[in-house]
């Protein structure tokens, strides 16, 4: 992989990663975030 691709990646994730985080200031809403992207997951795969 080149290096302006991985650092686009690793931008991407934290940018990600920093939104996802924001979002769930507890750690019940960290687990009640993974369990809906699990369930959206799930759900997707049917």
């Amino acid at each position: 992989m080149k290096k302006s691709t991985s650092l686009r990646l690793a931008a991407i994730a934290l940018l990600v990663s920093s939104f996802a985080l924001s979002g769930c200031n507890t750690v019940r809403g960290i687990g009640q975030d993974v369990q809906r992207a699990g369930s959206a997951v799930s759900n997707a795969a049917r």
